[in-house]
């Protein structure tokens, strides 16, 4: 199989379980389209506008070469990331015949600028490095929610396998740099700036973490749902204490990468993380 059908979790729901079987292959194998189409958009920019920005060394101060140059490895893996995620979904849709739809991830991009641009007004430079911070202090917590057992699960067709064997611990590694980075970012900050960034943060996380939709539920559309029914399978699935509980859940690194800096120390800060349900 391509992707298995316990990681899409929308196939459990009433309205889709009665669907055909090979209508619910195909939701199972476009969950999978969505998985590596994000990659090839979210890697290349969002994280790659960021790390190429270190890797030149326009942050506002001077950075180390060391710095710089892990920069410039980040940004290779994830352009690689970006190719070799576009051409696994070329060759299934070629092996299978189910079309790659046209999602491009422009709303979930234009919602982080838009995030940024109300959370720190004037600071385009530094909206753009949290940004990116905070996206892959995040993604590593997003990818564990595909368990550790599909990379060796023979019954998932070898690619998909080492696909995301290999993207989990290239993030691992990224991960790293970037709480580093921040770290260091912090330190160069003024103390008035220290505080908006400490409450520019959360609402930052909620816009990575906000679930996009829009390939569900053109998924679903796909599949025969009609309009309402999919806009119900998305609420039952997606909204309510599912999207909470998923925020706390996977911010908890980002969350102790800002306690371990003292983020959390500047007055108000642990409210407004509170407020947004990360905690």
């Amino acid at each position: 199989m391509f992707f298995p059908s316990e990681l899409v979790p929308y196939l459990a729901h009433e309205a889709v379980r009665v669907l055909p079987a090979a209508l619910t292959r195909e939701l199972a194998v476009r969950h999978l389209y969505q998985f590596l189409l994000s990659a090839t958009h979210l890697e290349t920019r969002i994280v790659n506008r960021g790390a190429e920005r270190i890797a030149g060394n326009r942050v506002g101060f001077d950075l180390p070469r060391s710095c710089r140059l892990d920069a410039y490895k980040i940004y290779c893996d994830e352009g690689y990331h970006s190719l070799y995620s576009l051409d696994l979904a070329d060759q299934i849709a070629t092996a299978t015949g189910i079309p790659i739809p046209r999602w491009d991830y422009g709303g979930f991009v234009e919602r982080l600028e838009e995030t940024g641009r109300a959370i720190l007004p004037g600071e385009p430079v530094l909206a753009h490095l949290l940004q990116v911070i905070v996206f892959e202090t995040l993604i590593t917590a997003v990818l564990n929610e595909v368990p550790n057992e599909v990379p060796n699960d023979p019954t998932v067709v070898t690619a998909v396998r080492e696909v995301t064997r290999d993207h989990a611990r290239d993030e691992g590694h990224h991960h790293r740099f970037f709480v580093a980075f921040f770290h260091l970012l912090w330190t160069h900050l003024e103390l008035s700036l220290r505080t908006r960034v400490a409450h520019a943060i959360p609402p930052l996380i909620r816009a990575c973490l906000v679930w996009d939709t829009t390939p569900v539920r053109s998924s679903l559309l796909l599949a025969g749902l009609d309009e309402p029914t999919a806009d119900t399978v998305l609420q039952d699935v997606y909204g309510g204490a599912a999207a909470t509980r998923r925020i706390r859940e996977v911010a908890q690194a980002t969350r102790r990468m800002c306690e371990s800096a003292g983020v959390l120390d500047l007055p108000g800060a642990r409210e407004t993380f509170a407020a947004h349900g990360i905690e």
